[in-house]
């Protein structure tokens, strides 16, 4: 596959230069193995034309990544992604983008992280030419730009890099944003599986990523442990208080990760719940009177009962919120860690939460279905309040009908079986085969199990054997003789029955159960039997293979019961057997002979043939094929196929005796130290160390509680807030880069409400001045901290608003930034200066009048190159300008006898900005053509499409008869040309109506100069240039002429031309603002050149169209 993709540039190189040797023969031409059904439909056209449109495709998108303009590079790496999204192949264009990754433009450089991601791991001699552009890219201000380029470092699978990745990864763990250290965790899994030694060195960054306190990272730092090291439990240790309280707070994928590690690592820590049924928290001490004798007796109870574990109950007691969650996997795992860690009389819980589950999609029923069908062999109780959600429906497949019938027939008991039976008669009926079969083998286990209804459903059975279905005859015949092994003494009647359907049913498995059943039993009917071989005999040679080998046991039977009339017809059976294709019927053959037909060469066997073939077979046993399942840990694969997969861990024993719990115990000092290292925080800060120590002793003193919970929670908040303040100063953490990061701060704001009243005014007061502190200090700023963060604040923005945040950071910073150039080594290590002092009531700077004056080093380069040329003194000025002319054409809105009398009509007024910069405005004239008035005539309900805004016009209150008026109205069309859809209400009646607009007037006129006209349309070249030759009359080709014509058919303004045979118009779109060049040049022999150039290629495409017959037409 990937090799077809990389022949595809040669194809398409090869194809120009033989094109004119194929021209004019029928050649099939097959350029990549998977096509689109627009390519199809061309390649079967014109195989030529598809080649030269795939390749002139890549070509123009070369060209715009090598274009001067940042707007030019963008706009390509948006429509390479977008085909990376469809399943295109993009990789000939790797050579194209990989030079882009150096962009300043930090839009640009995101896409080019996001291509390169995709494609790093098949260009990878390629890639390896930009690794120093990746290391640089490792320490880039944005966190964005730094965790992408760890992703590519990762992605790229070459040993030779080992060492670069192994230090990435080390420095990414240490970075201050959370987003760049999750990443960092991803990364070890990569790094892993290219190279498995690193295991060691990776080992110490999960152990230092896993006491990170973002509930960000914490997902992910699991995932790589799973991966890495999964037996390494002692990590686990000192983090497991914290991923429990962090669990509710991390993101549903990482919730499911550290559910089921959690899981493993309970039951490798705590004693089962399962032992006794009593279960106590506490043991009082013996009263000091008792006699030796009863402290003995007492002391054998204590060991008898249980005593659950606080750090047992504090897993159980965080994870069961999450039985609420959206996210299907993420109750499983709950559902799961509940069924294998809890006690039976607390797992009834996730039941109501499983349920809950089969109204979600068919793939997820069946995984739920699978797992409580294995549930409810052992515990009933846990889904009988539920049975009639297991009810099958109509509309179910028949996957999920089969595992709704597998559960019901394990919740069957004698309250409830009379309901079971009526709703299975219903399911015989089903037109699904298969389902039906299976309803008939459910009736059988439920006739095995409960031994009051044997009878009834053996009866039911019997019935079905007269049934129009040959599927459900035979397998009533298979579930039949199951049932009457168990009691073969009282059924003659039914054996006889059976054997008179013989000649009717032609399904191997049910011929063959019959003539068991026979031939087992033939004392029984001694009539029967030997006139059922008679039969069978004659047709043995068109037999089944299993039938062929149920007649060769009946004539064994048979002969060792009734010798006198078998004989015969038995040896004619051995005879037909001995030359059968099948060699399995050739080797009974000769074993059955050799068995009961005495000769010399027979041995001791012989003389025991009739204990062997009528010995008595134990009645077989009707089990659920879930019952094997639950040595496997519910939830996973291996479970779902019944067979351990890849990578399955072993759920352990519970140990006899519980492993010291002082392993879990967090030393708080240490702790604290830790974090506040890595936040760039000093040991001295005694305050700040104090505010942690106080809240962490609070975790530990009642981590069995709900206090717990909270202690942690604004524990960790307080750590996040005091790298949140850092990150904001240092612009390592962008809220709008970073959605769940932001989610969680969010979330953290609640706990920091209760951690402030708990911890009194002093914390208050500290955390408000710390606050004011980095509010305040951008005027004294001695490093490059604001330049980042200035540009992260501005990542998700266009490049005019990132130069723009960075001109108005810089207006408080100028005095500062002289310094800062000259001394790039000293404003590395500004930060650390910076963050010990944060809480220093000394260090708060005088508020001074921020200085409103650029200075160029503010500026970033992009924005700097941009605006060389523009000076308040050049001619460079683009402005809206008046309308040229005004359409008077009018377009019917309503027509009279649609709206009841109630006729409206719109126009275009071209009047910019009435209702918002970006909306069009539309005038519509209202008509009353009744002999009534006509109240309350607005805009109701509207159905525009994503992105479109409309502005109402105000209600009229009243129209007298034959009255007309006038309103204005605006639309936001988005620079589409789609419908605006809405109702025109009156008092009494609403009627949809429909507003499409022609794309000239998605245009405001502007003025600009010839040279600025050139330089922009120069800019605008290869895709952004569409063009048409057309023929022109003599009279339509004066100046006059062309300008009423094309300034009526587009808003468009007219730019100055020192030649008399080049007419130039410009204009920008009303949403985005972007230019729109139209040039209409006259050639020779009446016909003229219409050029277009616009960033919007469709709509200028669109307006090509619609002025072509503009000029054209006579």
């Amino acid at each position: 596959m990937e090799q077809n993709s990389t022949m595809l540039g040669k194809i398409i190189e090869v194809s120009c230069t033989i094109k004119s040797a194929l021209k004019g023969q029928n050649f099939e031409v097959t350029l990549k193995p998977h096509l689109t059904v627009e390519e199809k439909r061309l390649a079967a056209a014109d195989p030529y034309e598809y080649m030269e449109q795939y390749f002139t495709l890549n070509e123009d998108l070369k060209q715009m990544l090598e274009s001067s303009k940042d707007s030019a590079k963008l706009d390509a790496m948006k429509r390479i992604v977008a085909m990376i999204a469809k399943g295109k192949n993009a990789s000939e264009l790797f050579p194209a983008v990989v030079k882009n990754v150096a962009s300043k433009n930090i839009e640009i450089k995101k896409l080019v992280y996001v291509y390169l991601m995709r494609y790093a791991e098949e260009q990878q001699d390629l890639a390896l030419l930009s690794i120093s552009t990746f290391q640089r890219a490792l320490k880039d201000p944005n966190q964005l730009i730094r965790a992408s380029a760890l992703r590519v470092l990762s992605s790229i699978r070459v040993p030779i890099i080992v060492p670069i990745m192994m230090l990435a990864i080390k420095e990414a763990s240490s970075d201050l944003s959370p987003y760049v250290r999750k990443n960092a965790a991803h990364a070890i899994q990569k790094l892993y599986s290219l190279d498995p030694e690193q295991k060691e060195m990776l080992i110490e960054v999960i152990e230092k990523l896993l006491k990170d306190r973002s509930t960000l990272v914490a997902g992910s730092v699991v995932m790589a442990f799973e991966e890495v090291c999964p037996d390494r439990i002692d990590l686990i240790h000192k983090n497991y208080r914290k991923l429990c309280n962090l669990l509710v707070d991390v993101e549903e994928w990482g919730q499911v990760v550290i559910i089921h590690m959690l899981t493993r690592y309970a039951r490798t820590q705590f004693v089962s719940p399962w032992k006794d049924d009593v279960v106590v928290e506490e043991y009082n001490e013996n009263n000091f009177y008792e006699s030796d004798e009863e402290e003995k007796e007492k002391d054998r109870k204590v060991k008898n009962t249980y005593t659950m574990d606080p750090d047992h109950r504090l897993l159980l007691r965080n994870t069961k919120p999450l039985l609420q969650s959206r996210n299907a996997a993420v109750v499983m795992a709950v559902a799961q860690l509940y069924w294998h860690l809890a006690p039976k009389s607390e797992a009834g819980i996730v039941s109501k939460s499983l349920v809950r589950l089969l109204h979600s999609n068919r793939e997820v029923q069946y995984i739920v279905l699978q797992n409580i069908a294995t549930m409810s062999i052992q515990r009933k109780g846990m889904f009988e309040p539920y049975l009639k959600s297991f009810y099958v429906r109509s509309t179910d497949p028949t996957m999920i009908k089969t595992l709704k019938l597998e559960i019901l027939t394990n919740l069957a008991n004698e309250a409830n079986i009379s309901t079971l039976l009526r709703e299975f008669q219903t399911y015989v009926k089903s037109q699904d085969k298969q389902f039906a079969a299976a309803t008939i083998q459910a009736i059988g286990r439920c006739a095995t199990n409960i031994t009051e209804v044997t009878d009834t459903c053996l009866n039911g059975l019997v019935c079905l054997l007269s049934n129009r279905d040959e599927i459900v005859v035979a397998e009533s015949v298979v579930v039949i003789k199951k049932l009457l092994q168990t009691q073969p003494a009282h059924h003659g009647e039914i054996i006889k029955h059976m054997a008179k359907l013989l000649d009717n049913i032609t399904v191997p498995v049910a011929r063959a159960s019959i003539l068991w059943l026979i031939g087992e039993y033939c004392e029984r009917v001694p009539k029967i039997a030997p006139d059922v071989l008679r039969k069978t005999a004659k047709s043995f040679t068109n037999e089944d293979d299993l039938v062929k080998l149920q007649i060769l046991n009946l004539g064994a039977k048979l002969y060792l019961t009734n010798s006198k009339q078998t004989k015969l017809l038995t040896q004619y059976v051995l005879n037909l057997g001995k030359y059968d294709q099948s060699y399995d019927i050739r080797d009974r053959t000769r074993f059955i002979r050799q068995l009961i037909v005495p000769n010399e060469k027979s041995g001791a066997l012989s003389k025991y043939a009739k204990k062997i073939f009528l010995a008595q077979k134990p009645a077989p046993l009707l089990e659920s094929p879930f019952k094997d399942r639950d040595h496997f840990q519910l939830g996973t694969l291996s479970h779902t196929l019944n067979s351990r997969a890849t990578g399955y861990l072993e759920l352990s024993d519970w140990p006899e005796v519980a492993p010291d719990p002082s392993v879990r115990n967090v030393d708080v000092a240490e702790s604290a130290k830790e974090w506040t290292g890595i936040l760039g925080k000093p040991k001295k800060e005694k305050p700040t160390e104090k505010f942690y120590s106080e809240s962490e002793e609070e975790e530990d003193e009642s981590s069995s509680t709900s206090a717990s919970e909270s202690g942690s929670g604004s524990e960790n908040e307080k750590e996040d807030k005091v790298e949140g303040s850092s990150g904001e100063s240092s612009g390592s953490s962008s809220s709008s880069e970073e959605s769940s990061d932001s989610e969680s701060d969010s979330k953290e704001g609640t706990a920091k409400e209760r951690s402030r009243a708990a911890d009194g005014s002093d914390s208050e007061d500290i955390k408000q001045k710390a606050k004011g502190i980095s509010k305040k200090r951008s005027t004294s700023s001695s490093s490059d901290i604001e330049s980042s963060s200035s540009e992260e604040s501005s990542s998700d923005s266009k490049s005019e608003s990132d130069s723009k945040s960075d001109f108005e950071s810089g207006k408080s910073r100028s005095a500062t930034f002289s310094k800062k150039e000259e001394k790039p080594v000293e404003d590395r290590k500004a930060p650390n200066k910076q963050d010990v002092f944060l809480l220093d009531l000394d260090d708060f700077c005088p508020v001074t009048t921020p200085v409103a004056v650029p200075t160029p080093a503010v500026l970033s380069p992009s924005l700097t190159a941009d605006l060389e040329g523009l000076s308040l003194s050049s001619s460079s000025v683009i402005d809206v300008t008046a309308q040229v002319s005004v359409p008077t054409k009018t377009h019917e809105l309503l027509h009279r006898m649609s709206g009841k009398g109630l006729a409206a009509h719109y126009h275009f007024s071209r009047q910019p900005g009435i209702f918002g910069d970006r909306m069009v405005s539309v005038q519509v004239t209202v008509t009353n053509t009744t002999d009534q008035k006509i109240e309350n005539i607005h805009i109701g309900e509207k159905k525009l499409p994503p992105g479109m805004r409309m502005h109402d016009f105000n209600p009229i209150e009243c129209l007298e008869p034959a009255g007309s008026l006038t309103v204005s109205m605006g639309i936001d069309f988005c620079d589409s040309t789609q419908t605006a859809s809405f109702q025109l209400c009156t008092k009494d009646d609403h009627f949809n109506v429909n507003i499409q607009p022609p794309v000239g007037e998605l245009l405001l006129p502007v003025t600009m100069s010839e040279k600025d006209f050139k330089k922009e349309q120069g800019m605008l070249t290869g895709m952004n240039e569409t063009s048409a030759t057309i023929a022109v009359a003599p009279q339509n080709s004066t100046r006059l002429v062309i300008i009423e014509r094309v300034v009526k058919a587009a808003n468009l303004g007219v730019v100055p031309s020192g030649q008399d045979n080049i007419h130039r118009f410009a204009a920008k779109t009303v949403n985005s603002g972007s230019l729109m060049l139209v040039t209409v040049e006259l050639k020779e022999s009446s016909t003229a050149q219409l050029i277009i150039n616009t960033e919007k290629t469709v709509i200028g495409s669109v307006l090509l169209r619609e002025l072509k017959p503009v000029l054209s037409q006579g």
